[in-house]
């Protein structure tokens, strides 16, 4: 997936230049994950943080919103299990970054991106944590979450057959979003909530979600 120009250049709030570098020198990065975590999630995540900020009247610079979406899987190419770490460093080392924000908003903003992930054991230490920590349960579409998930299963789990990797699928959702699953959000989002309840009815019977699995990842054969 390319870059939303129009998106992005329709961004009120955002200084243009935070914007022109993320795009330029940023998101070519993503291209060295796999597609879960690529451009087109990264840019997902941008729209709801910056929509969950703006619905909710949330008194936040929009200029940190967007910084923290943009770089917080920045890392994941490196070392899934601890990308939120490597993410959140490879933002504070970028000098230039120190040339928008001050120190202060610098510590904010790695933060929380350190505390984006949905198996974090503590709530995110600011509102900025929890703004981009819900924007990241992203599941208004389910067939988009199948092909994250599968395509993530496809470059960690390379030995897997075909049957494999489609029944981690299956686990994955059912463990991060099924009954008691340890997907969290920290904000009101009507958008997960709905999203949440359509994916609940429709891992409720295995046989049809995976019948939906095999057909949503055929492009991937």
């Amino acid at each position: 997936m390319e870059v939303d120009v129009d998106f992005f250049n329709n961004i009120e709030g955002v200084d243009k230049n935070i914007i022109n570098y993320v795009i330029q020198d940023v998101f070519p990065i993503y291209n060295k994950n796999e597609q879960g975590h690529g451009i087109e999630h990264i840019q997902m995540v941008i729209r709801r943080s910056l929509k969950l900020a703006h619905d909710l009247k949330l008194e936040v610079d929009l200029n940190m919103v967007f910084v923290i979406a943009a770089y917080h899987d920045l890392g994941h190419h490196i070392d899934r299990k601890t990308h939120e770490i490597i993410s959140a460093k490879m933002f504070y080392d970028d000098q230039n970054m120190k040339k928008f924000f001050n120190d202060e908003k610098r510590k904010i903003i790695k933060e929380a991106i350190e505390d984006h992930r949905s198996r974090l054991d503590h709530a995110p230490r600011t509102i900025y944590g929890k703004i981009v920590s819900t924007a990241d349960r992203c599941i208004s579409d389910i067939d988009y979450s199948i092909k994250r998930a599968y395509s993530y299963g496809l470059k960690h789990f390379p030995e897997y057959s075909k049957e494999e990797q489609i029944e981690r699928v299956y686990d994955h959702l059912k463990e991060k979003y099924g009954e008691g699953g340890y997907s969290k959000v920290y904000l009101k989002d009507e958008e997960y909530e709905n999203s949440l309840t359509k994916l609940q009815d429709a891992l409720s019977n295995k046989d049809e979600f995976i019948e939906r699995i095999i057909n949503v990842t055929k492009s991937f054969n």
